[in-house]
């Protein structure tokens, strides 16, 4: 799977890439009013037959075939073909590429591809999460470092937030911190940075789906990190109906969670 879902999203990457350096490319709005570009259907497409060839008897699971998805299963595979379109279209690079296999509501294995910041991180056959560099050939593996979170000090925290969809909320929430360095990203690339140690704290005031959230956060718990409802702060599942999320807390074991 691990193999799988790596040469998937680095075929994937290379596709979004073609598009987003071409002079132009076609935006559409879909009936939210979010955007979708070409880049999006391509990697959707791409990504799809690979896994559909693959695991033909596994419930696949894509935002872009979201109306498709009527019923849930306890073990699916589940895809954010381009997370970060917004970004995408402002040419801003924070996008990514998403690839999760849930087991009984857990996203256990994922990758996330990030191809205009050449970072790519996954989860190995063993459930550890690694970061590889190099050139990212679809047929040879690169040097792999595996990745873990950070001893965060709450008295000088490290933390990430979207971009895109910052609000007054969020920054009501985060001022409950003692945060020493604050960072804007975009996409699924926030779960690496706290998987990685770069943040301690990730939170998400605001609607997201489980297609958004799936690969980032297999990565983060392969790191040894957590993403937790931010209601009640219990675990966060997935598999729900319409495979909408709550909001939510990505973090590091340590931070001194506050209530919302």
């Amino acid at each position: 799977m691990e193999q799988v879902f790596r040469t998937l999203a680095l075929q994937a990457g290379a596709r979004i890439m073609e598009i987003y350096d071409a002079d132009d490319f076609e935006v559409k709005a879909k009936s939210d009013d979010s955007p979708v570009t070409e880049a999006d259907e391509a990697a959707d497409a791409l990504i799809s037959a690979g896994i559909r060839d693959a695991f033909p008897d596994t419930t696949l699971v894509t935002e872009e075939q979201a109306a498709s998805h009527s019923q849930t299963a306890s073990s699916f595979v589940i895809v954010d073909p381009l997370d970060g379109t917004k970004e995408f279209v402002k040419r801003r690079g924070d996008f990514t590429v998403n690839i999760a296999y849930v087991e009984n509501g857990v996203p256990v294995r994922g990758v996330v591809y990030a191809p205009a910041k050449g970072r790519l991180f996954y989860t190995d056959a063993d459930g550890r999460s690694v970061e590889e560099t190099g050139a990212f050939s679809v047929d040879t593996k690169g040097d792999v470092s595996p990745i873990s979170v950070s001893k965060p000090d709450n008295s000088a925290l490290l933390v990430v937030a979207s971009k895109s969809h910052r609000d007054a909320a969020t920054d009501d929430y985060i001022g409950k911190y003692s945060v020493a360095d604050m960072k804007s990203a975009g996409s699924s690339l926030k779960f690496c940075l706290v998987a990685t140690g770069e943040a301690d704290l990730y939170p998400r005031l605001g609607r997201t789906m489980e297609w958004d959230t799936a690969a980032g956060d297999a990565v983060l718990r392969g790191a040894g990190g957590h993403v937790i409802r931010f209601d009640d702060h219990s675990p966060f599942i997935y598999g729900k109906a319409g495979y909408e999320n709550p909001f939510f807390i990505a973090h590091a074991p340590g931070v001194d969670l506050k209530a919302g």
